[in-house]
């Protein structure tokens, strides 16, 4: 009988829609044991969020500092796969997951184990992946492959609709502005990624060694962003130190910092942000070929 586990953090729901999709055709199996365990911190973060303390939670989770979390119990102490699926916060993996993977039992969990790593965001994840993959490395688990679905809005509403998604509990507060979420159609056809996981288990009972997704387009790599997520991911390490030095999580002093942040950020978004792009697409034919690479070093395990 071979073994699976799931590990999932969601606030919304949204993402454990995505992996219920998945996981379906493998928890048919009859030859295959299928669990799924959810990362709860001690203290819950909230959702809706209150604006300050959305931001407040920004230099932690940048830095990766764990909280606290409650305890989890598996039912086995090795498996052939692990499904980690995790959200996006501020270019990062979410605060409870990345608290998880640096705990002593993902240690012994992910110790020599194949990873499938599953992303539900707004559309910017390629440097959440690298911490991830980093910390994969650390617990020398093997990342066989790594899905993502991201908002169907669209880069530019989605700097709109997803902060107000998680600002006020609704997708769409605005009739002017699109829907946040990843698109229902979307998450439904995610079945096919576990539909080929599941076939995979059940006609070789060889290691997984190599991805099960090729050719499935498991992800799919915005060119137009890459640059701009290193940017901001530079950017968001610097901020994270000085707003950790300037004072605690829900001091006073962390609050007028995190003010001056919001509109530093928002002037960057305004005004940075296009006249980069604006570079970028001026001088596209003489890094085309860096750009191609870099689209093939992201889109790896699974590929485009």
């Amino acid at each position: 009988m071979r073994k699976v586990l799931a590990i999932n953090y969601s606030q919304t729901g949204q993402l454990s829609r995505i992996l219920q999709s998945i996981s379906q055709p493998i928890i048919q199996s009859e030859q295959i044991e299928f669990e799924v365990i959810s990362v709860e911190p001690t203290k819950p973060f909230p959702f809706p969020w209150p604006f300050l303390q959305f931001f407040r939670v920004f230099p932690e989770t940048v830095a990766m500092q764990a909280v606290d979390l409650k305890p989890i119990n598996p039912k086995h102490e090795q498996y052939d796969l692990i499904i980690l699926s995790y959200q996006v916060w501020f270019l990062s993996p979410s605060l409870p997951i990345a608290s998880f993977l640096q705990s002593p039992q993902a240690k012994s969990l992910f110790a020599d184990t194949p990873v499938v790593t599953v992303i539900g965001c707004r559309g910017m994840w390629l440097m959440a992946q690298e911490k991830v993959k980093a910390q994969l490395q650390q617990l020398r688990a093997k990342l066989l492959d790594n899905v993502v679905l991201s908002d169907d809005c669209g880069a530019f509403f989605s700097f709109l609709a997803t902060p107000l998604w998680m600002l006020t509990g609704n997708k769409k507060p605005l009739s002017w502005v699109p829907a946040a979420g990843i698109a229902d159609q979307d998450i439904v056809e995610a079945e096919r990624f576990g539909i080929a996981i599941k076939n995979r288990l059940e006609h070789d009972a060889t290691p997984l060694e190599q991805s099960m997704l090729k050719g499935l387009s498991a992800v799919t790599i915005n060119e137009k962003l890459i640059a701009s997520e290193r940017m901001a991911n530079h950017s968001f390490g610097i901020w994270s130190k000085i707003l950790r030095k300037i004072g605690p999580q829900q001091s006073t002093r962390r609050a007028f910092g995190l003010i001056i942040y919001v509109i530093f950020l928002l002037t960057l978004i305004l005004t940075v942000v296009p006249i980069s792009a604006l570079i970028k697409k001026l001088i596209s034919p003489l890094t085309r070929d860096k750009i191609i690479a870099q689209k093939k070093y992201y889109a790896e395990p699974s590929g485009e």
